[in-house]
């Protein structure tokens, strides 16, 4: 089983079209069975999507779909490429006060059911403090695209959200398998932090898990959201956890300049899991 996220950056991006036909190739050769992904935009005045037939599962009732929404022009182009993903969005909140923002999955296998949970005190959709994930679960299991503040936040720190989320998450964990794929706005290399909480609450990093992995960094530098943080290096924020202790085989940075180009101000994390019978622990 393939696992990838990705915060897109979407339409802040240059030469957004190009690189939605450079991702959706790299897709068509890879085929990922979810692809996790966070700041999945749409100018809110863009005019209403008349197309929907490109295997949107849910979005929220009253959401509008408009013609440039990312994953719109993502779901059109991989249908165009023969492969079949059913996807949902959720839009959270605006965004550069201009976008729904919002997380998206695709998934390859049929999507079951979907969930929308809040992880912020906060539920203002003009306010961009306000976070919640999505979830979809298919025969393999449940899969959370996740975009949290950062830890040190003064209004909505990651731990508090956390919090709000755990509980939420439990429901599941204890008869399904529970992947968190996402932006965690944390190092994880840093110790005490959002990585600490995580792993003491009983989900497993699959970068520490896997058996070959590269140096797990997925921005090089500042980026937005992170101009007055105090880390300004390489940081590996986008992580990949799962509610039990899987056989992860690989762990691989994709979208950074070397194999894959740069697409967004975030790379890409791809996670493989051999999922075969006896796989979990």
């Amino acid at each position: 089983m393939k696992l990838l996220t990705l915060n897109t950056h979407s339409l802040q991006e240059t030469n957004m079209a190009q690189k939605q036909d450079l991702f959706c190739a790299w897709i068509e050769n890879e085929q990922p069975d979810i692809i996790a992904l966070q700041e999945v935009n749409q100018n809110m005045d863009a005019p209403a999507a008349d197309d929907l037939a490109c295997a949107l599962v849910w979005k929220p009732e009253q959401a509008i779909l408009r013609e440039d929404n990312h994953g719109l022009a993502l779901a059109r182009r991989l249908a165009k490429a023969g492969l079949h993903y059913e996807w949902a969005w959720l839009p959270m909140k605006i965004g550069y006060d201009r976008y729904d923002e919002g997380l998206a999955i695709f998934s390859r296998k049929k999507i079951l059911k979907t969930e929308n949970l809040l992880a912020s005190k906060i539920d203002t959709y003009t306010d961009f403090h306000t976070r919640r994930i999505l979830g979809v679960q298919t025969e393999d299991g449940w899969f959370y695209s996740i975009h949290l503040s950062w830890w040190n936040d003064p209004h909505e720190p990651f731990a508090l959200q956390w919090q709000r989320l755990l509980p939420q998450l439990e429901k599941h964990s204890k008869d399904s398998p529970v992947y968190l794929l996402g932006d965690f706005n944390s190092d994880a290399f840093l110790p005490g932090e959002s990585a600490d909480l995580v792993r003491q609450s009983g989900y497993f990093d699959t970068y520490v898990l896997a058996k070959k992995k590269d140096a797990g960094y997925t921005v090089g530098g500042v980026i937005d959201g992170w101009e007055n943080q105090p880390q300004s290096g390489p940081k590996r924020i986008d992580q990949i956890w799962a509610g039990h202790k899987e056989n992860v085989t690989e762990s691989r940075v994709v979208f950074n300049g070397e194999k894959e180009p740069v697409l967004s101000d975030h790379y890409g994390l791809l996670v493989e899991i051999d999922d075969s019978r006896g796989a979990h622990e």
